[in-house]
């Protein structure tokens, strides 16, 4: 509820602050007085847009500010959607600075405009004759009926599930749409692939070892010539390299008793003799290897061939990047041959989620059915009462062939306004005063079963007098028992069911007019509903009629 209002430098408003109370309140005041700058001020520290125009004294920045009371409405995750401080009191600011800049503030932390708005939907709700045209808006229609029906938490659990059957939808067409075109590439796909598998691709860079390999069977008769021609030098008697190193060890033998440098020379010349011998055995190993081998050598040059031609066929410039090519053509061919279970298991799921989507929206079809009858009763009584005795209002519910965002029902809101006329949408068949009091009449039903925010009404009861004006007031009187009702008017019945009474009126000071917003005390209320009676001369009679209405609030 609105605990408080504060508003500096607004329009006619220099400085206002007004406290307000649970329950019914009236707002009065002569045309002209500043009832609609109020609601401007009420709108735009609500995310309404601002204009330079707003400011009284256009050197300061106007400043208003609302106190709510929310610790009832169970706003906690709107505020963490909105990652904004929840407060049991929340304080809304906003500010419009002398350059045309505009801030808001929700309890001290900046929020934008779109956010404020999200905020004052579950805060404040404004009525006029202007603004019942909702009553035909088709969200308004399920949100009335879902109300009563008390079906936020399948609603919940059915768009959840909605959700999930779309999607499941959505994947098999995809996964048929993916199927059909892998089909189409099936036979090609899978030529790639066999002629990749039958390549035996290895892990390894076959191609460098390839290269390797060739270097060295193009070359075999070169290869052993030399390593024959190192033998021969090492072995050759008398002038090889054994046989000197032999004689070499021989000397040194001879003297290496004499001292420690020639033993170290002596052990020197027999590491090179063990070494020599070695190598020798080495070489004449690998000459024995080494043969010319032309049909291997173009058995590898084959292969090396085969894998150029194939990494230029799949554009790719290595044997690993055709190991993935491989990996990617498999997984086309699987989907392709595994198509059956996979259509299969997506099938199941979208059955699965349309069975669980269709009994959550049977079961809220179910409850709305059950709501109706009560519904229609209670709101042509209210209406009845509000001289709408003729008045016969339906609720049509048609089953929908497809799931909608609200189940399986078309809801429509249609009236009769006279005996024996036809049942049509409301907003071809309703006056505005005829709406205001349906609206007024559903707010009043809504208001026993929803904790509804505050809702303000900008002098909805225009155009009535008399009895109905009176039977109007005892529907927003009986409205204030369940929540804070809010309403504007220029009617003396209405204003006396009134539990608060606050007057908006205008003031000169010098070369400016000022508006002001105050409280009534019991003197000053029946002064105003006298005045309101018979003017601004108040007659003796108009007081007591005022007394009269007091009396009976």
């Amino acid at each position: 509820m609105l605990t408080s209002l504060t508003v500096q430098n607004y329009a006619l408003i220099k400085q206002l602050q007004v406290d307000f109370t649970q329950g019914y309140s009236v707002i009065t005041g002569e045309t002209g007085a500043g009832k609609s700058i109020l609601l401007g001020a009420l709108g735009l520290v609500l995310g309404n847009r601002a204009d330079l125009s707003h400011l009284k004294d256009k050197e300061k920045k106007c400043i208003i500010e609302a106190e709510f009371q929310i610790g009832a409405y169970d706003l906690e995750s709107v505020f963490d959607d909105l990652e904004l401080d929840y407060e049991a009191l929340t304080i809304i600011r906003r500010e419009l600075l002398p350059s045309g800049k505009s801030r808001a503030f929700v309890n001290d932390t900046p929020v934008s405009l779109k956010a404020l708005q999200s905020v004052k939907e579950r805060l404040l709700d404004i009525h006029s004759q202007h603004n019942t045209m909702a009553l035909s808006d088709k969200f308004y229609q399920y949100y009335v009926i879902d109300a009563l029906a008390e079906n936020a938490p399948l609603l919940l659990s059915y768009k959840k599930a909605l959700k999930q059957h779309k999607n499941a939808v959505k994947q098999l067409e995809l996964l048929k749409t993916q199927q059909e075109e892998a089909q189409q590439q099936y036979d090609y796909n899978l030529h790639l692939y066999k002629e990749l598998e039958t390549a035996k691709l290895k892990e390894v860079d076959e191609v460098e070892t390839l290269e390797k390999e060739i270097e060295k069977l193009a070359h075999a008769e070169d290869i052993q010539i030399n390593l024959l021609e190192s033998v021969q030098l090492s072995t050759e008697e008398e002038i090889g390299v054994q046989s000197l190193l032999n004689k070499l060890e021989n000397a040194l033998s001879k003297i290496a008793s004499y001292d420690e440098q020639y033993a170290d020379l002596y052990q020197r010349s027999k590491s090179l003799k063990i070494e020599l011998d070695d190598l020798v055995f080495e070489l004449e190993k690998q000459s024995e290897k080494v043969e010319s081998n032309p049909e291997e050598l173009e058995e590898l040059n084959q292969r090396l061939t085969l894998l150029f031609d194939l990494q230029k066929k799949h554009f790719v410039s290595s044997v690993e990047e055709l190991i993935a090519v491989k990996k990617q053509l498999s997984e086309k061919v699987k989907q392709v041959e595994d198509a059956a279970d996979a259509l299969q298991n997506a099938t199941k799921e979208v059955d699965s989620t349309h069975k669980i989507t269709l009994e959550l929206a049977q079961k809220i079809s179910k409850n709305r059915a059950k709501v109706i009858k009560k519904f229609k009763a209670e709101l042509e009584q209210i209406l009845s009462n509000l001289g709408m005795e003729n008045a016969q209002f339906k609720v049509q519910i048609t089953a929908l062939k497809n799931f909608s965002e609200y189940g399986l029902d078309d809801v429509s809101f249609l009236l009769a306004s006279n005996k024996g006329s036809d049942y049509g949408p409301l907003k071809k068949v309703a006056s505005g005063g005829e709406l205001s009091r349906i609206m007024l009449g559903i707010k009043m039903i809504l208001s026993r079963v929803v904790k509804l925010p505050t809702i303000l009404f900008d002098e909805i009861d225009t155009g009535v007098s008399g009895e109905v004006a009176t039977k109007i007031a005892d529907v927003m009187q009986a409205m204030g028992d369940n929540m804070q009702v809010i309403t504007i008017t220029h009617l003396p019945q209405v204003a006396a069911k009134g539990k608060q009474h606050y007057k908006v009126y205008k003031e000169v000071k010098g070369q400016e007019t000022e508006t002001h917003l105050i409280t009534l005390n019991q003197e000053q209320r029946i002064n105003e509903v006298a005045e309101m009676l018979g003017g601004k001369e108040k007659t003796q009679s108009a007081i007591e009629h005022a007394q009269q209405l007091l009396s009976i609030n």
